[in-house]
């Protein structure tokens, strides 16, 4: 559906080798260190189940100053330890990385200099949902689009546009004239349109009849029926039931196509997403759309990749000012009684269109702007990232692994004049999870981010030569200090494996190479006191044209799990 998503999916092809096999040679005999280099690769699973919150006080303004004991966890209503805690601070620009280039020995090479350079470091991607928008909603969130990158996004920014068709793409990029003429492609491309049927048929309304046996709505459409069918007033009521059960068969599967459209492509973009290395985030416009139970664990499995992906996503609803009492008159109806019911389910279905879009929102720390016609101001609001979002994650007591939904709630010790937004819950596994999986995870979340680490004391350091006018030689340096990492003794020698990645990604964040290479430590007490007094010097290269280039480092050891994580800008002319 979206070509450029197989910069992620190159990444997931393998397995990242975060704990070698160990030696079967005596440890006697053994190397104390040896090195391995592989291409990183990830995938992750973890049980730990994360749970972004909002907490913002009386004038909508998103506060950062709680900590883990001001909160209260709730799975299925019993308390949670709280294990894991952390604050976000989003929305702060990073307008310039600076990093060394050492000079090399040969003439080609570089000298000695700091450089500093305008990179990304945020990137927004914009689904427009042109499957479910009608023509006079998308032209008007269209325009509002275009004003609002036009005048919003800056020098430091990214944007896509992608729409749940699949059918208008547009990679990240800067290009503020391609970003314009690929809004002016977009167009509605919705496929159910059974109102002009006899029964007209919604997918709520045939949900509500055929997977929830509702006798009213059954009721409407018998109704109808008896209205727009040249059919004697004698048919038999069984007849006309029939009738009603076999059109709300036929929305079904209309409906449900467009509903895991919208969902395929949500996940296929989050995906995108995370490959990008900095703030993340996803501004959804769409009217909302409506998900059978059977979509529920998707939505749930799509909220967890978009948490543990860092991807915010944010929406705005696009129907703009709308009452409860509304009903769509493009609606033929034939029957007054059958006028009222189907205003009700209306009015249902519409406020359930828009839970949809809060309900990502919420799980995923993202804003939803609904129920305005300022769509311009909407998307300001829903691109702008809340300042503060905590993470709380804990380990479910007792889980059990069925696929169940847990309900979620988040309290505060001292909710005065405080308001939270918090995921709604999740669904369990239905396996348990892997600690290297974990070990993968962090990994992957450290390498698609801009935070530094400090953890392991790690010096950074680029150098290149011109191989010729249009090819260069990238060397990357890390001298790493490895005598305060944590050690497990081990048939006389300290034990450790050091995982060291280095990342490329190119001026607009796109992903384009990397290298691991794996540092297997069985040091002799006698090394470990007197011959890492100097740190020790790791070096990976690439293959690059001249061009910007945006080096991410990061390392983890295996038995501390203590990570450092580094950026760095190249400018190769």
């Amino acid at each position: 559906m979206i070509s450029s998503l197989t910069h992620r999916a190159a990444l997931a092809l393998g397995l990242l080798p975060l704990l070698p096999a160990q030696s079967q040679a005596p440890a006697q005999n053994a190397p104390e260190m040896a090195t391995h280099d592989t291409t990183p690769t990830f995938s992750s699973a973890t049980n730990l189940v994360q749970v972004p919150v909002i907490v913002r006080d009386k004038q909508g303004h998103a506060i950062g100053t709680l900590k883990k004991e001001d909160f209260h966890l709730f799975d299925k209503g019993k308390p949670q330890v709280i294990s894991k805690f952390s604050i976000e601070k989003r929305g702060v620009p990073q307008h310039a990385l600076t990093a060394t280039q050492d000079a090399a020995i040969s003439d080609k090479t570089a000298s000695s200099e700091k450089t500093a350079s305008v990179m990304p470091d945020r990137f927004i991607a914009y689904l427009f949902d042109d499957v479910h928008l009608n023509a006079s909603d998308l032209a008007q969130v269209r325009n509002a689009a275009s004003h609002q990158m036009a005048a919003s996004l800056q020098p430091t920014d990214r944007a896509a546009i992608f729409s749940t068709s699949g059918q208008t793409t547009l990679d990240y990029t800067d290009d503020r004239a391609q970003l314009l003429a690929t809004l002016l492609k977009l167009q509605p491309r919705s496929k159910l349109d059974s109102t002009r049927d006899c029964p007209p048929m919604t997918y709520y309304m045939a949900d509500a009849i055929q997977n929830r046996n509702d006798i009213q709505a059954l009721a409407a459409a018998v109704a109808d029926i008896s209205s727009c069918a040249s059919l004697p007033p004698t048919t038999p009521v069984s007849q006309l039931e029939q009738m009603a059960r076999t059109a709300a068969a036929r929305a079904i599967p209309q409906g449900d196509y467009e509903t895991q459209l919208a969902l395929n492509t949500i996940r296929a973009v989050i995906r995108r997403s995370a490959a990008m290395p900095g703030e993340r985030s996803i501004v959804l416009i769409s009217p909302g759309f409506f998900l059978t139970n059977e979509f529920r664990h998707d939505e749930s499995t799509i909220m967890d990749l978009a948490i543990r992906s860092n991807v915010r996503i944010a929406a705005l609803d696009a129907r703009g000012l709308y009452t409860d009492s509304t009903f769509d008159a493009s609606q033929v109806t034939y029957d007054l009684t059958a006028t009222r019911i189907k205003s009700q389910y209306a009015r249902e279905s519409a406020n359930l269109d828009g839970d949809t879009l809060a309900e990502f929102a919420d799980a995923t720390g993202g804003n939803f702007v609904h129920n305005t016609n300022d769509l311009e101001s909407g998307l300001n609001r829903v691109a702008a990232a809340p300042e503060f979002v905590y993470m709380l994650g804990f380990v479910p007591q007792n889980l059990k692994y069925d696929g169940s939904f847990h309900g979620l709630k988040v309290s505060l010790a001292d909710p005065s004049g405080l308001n939270t937004q918090a995921r709604r819950g999740y669904y369990a596994p239905r396996k348990m999870s892997d600690p290297k999986e974990q070990a993968k995870q962090d990994i992957e979340e450290a390498v698609f981010s801009r935070e530094e680490l400090h953890d392991i004391p790690v010096e950074l350091h680029t150098q290149f030569f011109k191989v010729d006018d249009d090819n260069a030689k990238l060397a990357v340096i890390s001298r790493i200090d490895l005598r305060h990492l944590h050690y497990r003794k081990e048939e006389g020698r300290n034990r450790d494996d050091l995982t060291v990645i280095s990342v490329l990604f190119d001026r607009n964040g796109n992903y384009m190479s990397g290298y691991t290479k794996t540092l297997e430590m069985r040091l002799k007490d006698e090394t470990l006191e007197t011959k890492l007094r100097t740190p020790v010097t790791l070096k990976t290269s690439f293959d690059v044209k001249p061009g910007s280039y945006l080096l991410r480092l990061v390392v983890r050891d295996s038995e501390g799990q203590a990570m450092a994580a580094q950026n760095a800008v190249v400018e190769i002319p």
